[in-house]
């Protein structure tokens, strides 16, 4: 037992000194994320619109990007379907995404298809991201892909990472490729040499940077992943795009029958999971409506409330032989000539009825920033909240009110 534990602790010295010697044995955060991360804070350097990831695999990236508030369109192709399919449930809006929609609108779209075709439906984005994509691919369609994402597509911005073959010799277990499926990997001068030719070629500059730092006194092997950031230096030009428009669509829809299951079909024209947003007028009427009648309660608990407790400042003796409910008819009698009138900003009190003006509601900053205009604020509320008859307020009834009281 003891020779045991002699043997698992050289093991683990051996495992630490490893670890410290090289300095990644273990990436913090690891290597995937670290890259994720890097595409993240380009778009919120970049602010970019429409979003396209080649090689989206398990739909992680198109995942964290769906939060950033600049994007309005995703899009993710892959050749792997089963792998697609089985994560792109996480794509789909969540409960909350109806219970409170954000302002801007995002659709996403996944398409099973090769990055060596061209297709309509992936002309028009921003930025292009082929993170660990280009060592995947064959001869044939690595020559086919600078025309297709730099010629066809035509981004601002493109983003290209691919393992550096010179930080191979510091990961253990490394012998020729990281990936069985790679065809090949290129050292810091191919990529480099690569991505500057397709620069040239297509009307772009190129930086490069990588995420995985190498190990103190080892800068000169470089990142573990090596990153090419392709910036257009020229507007695409709308003739262009469309002479290279084929005329149907190569890439396969990705989307479900009415029993949940998966169903392809070759068209141009893409299944779309569109999220719910204010830009939508339904979606917009709800929170609309939802926002006048939290605020006209407020108003309202705040005024009853204040005439309750001027009421009893005059009417201690009282207290003890009417019900709160009593007393606050007699305050509303009481009251109502010192009350404005309807169409005031004052809400007010009539009866039984507590009135709201919709134009106190409007001077909310949350309802005035869903409507811009006190005509959208009536139009949208019309015929879902209850109104005074000139459509000036809206009505509470108290008949019940603390009646329990």
């Amino acid at each position: 037992k003891q020779q045991t534990n002699l043997i698992y602790q050289s093991i683990m010295d051996k495992n630490f000194q490893e670890e410290q010697f090289t300095g990644i044995t273990k990436f913090t955060p690891p290597l995937c994320k670290q890259r994720y991360q890097f595409i993240k804070d380009l778009v919120e350097k970049y602010k970019p619109k429409k979003v396209a990831d080649l090689g989206c695999a398990d739909c992680t990236l198109l995942w964290m990007l769906k939060f950033c508030s600049c994007i309005e369109v995703l899009a993710g192709l892959d050749i792997c379907a089963s792998v697609m399919k089985e994560k792109m449930h996480r794509l789909s809006p969540l409960p909350v995404d109806y219970l409170q929609p954000p302002e801007r609108s995002l659709t996403v779209i996944l398409l099973h298809g090769s990055v060596a075709h061209k297709d309509p439906c992936m002309l028009g984005f921003d930025l292009v991201t082929c993170i660990e994509l280009i060592e995947h691919l064959e001869e044939s369609e690595l020559k086919k892909f600078p025309e297709v994402v730099f010629g066809f597509m035509a981004p601002s911005l493109v983003v290209i990472s691919t393992p550096n073959s010179e930080f191979n010799p510091l990961l253990p277990g490394v012998t020729l490729f990281r990936h069985p499926d790679h065809k090949f990997e290129w050292n810091q001068v191919q990529f480099q040499s690569w991505s500057l030719e397709i620069a040239r070629q297509y009307g772009y500059s190129v930086e490069f940077t990588g995420v995985g730092h190498p190990p103190t006194g080892m800068e000169n092997v470089g990142f573990c992943t090596q990153i090419g950031v392709f910036v257009k230096k020229y507007p695409q030009t709308s003739e262009s795009a469309q002479s290279e428009t084929p005329t149907e669509g190569v890439y396969k829809t990705v989307t479900y029958d009415n029993d949940k299951h998966f169903v392809f079909f070759y068209v141009v024209k893409v299944f779309r999971a569109v999220y719910p947003s204010l830009k939508d007028e339904k979606y917009l009427q709800n929170a609309v409506v939802s926002e006048v009648i939290f605020t006209a309660q407020i108003i309202k608990r705040r005024l009853l409330d204040r005439l309750m407790s001027e009421h009893e400042e005059y009417n201690d003796d009282t207290t003890e032989r009417k019900s709160k409910f009593q007393l606050l008819m007699n305050c509303f009698s009481e009251d109502l000539g010192k009350l404005v009138v309807e169409k005031s900003m004052e809400p007010f009190v009539k009866g039984k009825v507590v009135y709201i003006p919709l134009r106190t509601i409007f001077s909310f900053p949350k309802v005035n920033q869903l409507c811009s205009t006190f005509e959208k604020l009536c139009k949208l509320i019309a015929t879902k909240v209850t109104l005074s008859s000139d459509g000036s307020a809206v009505m509470f009834n108290i008949e019940h009110e603390n009646k329990e009281n």
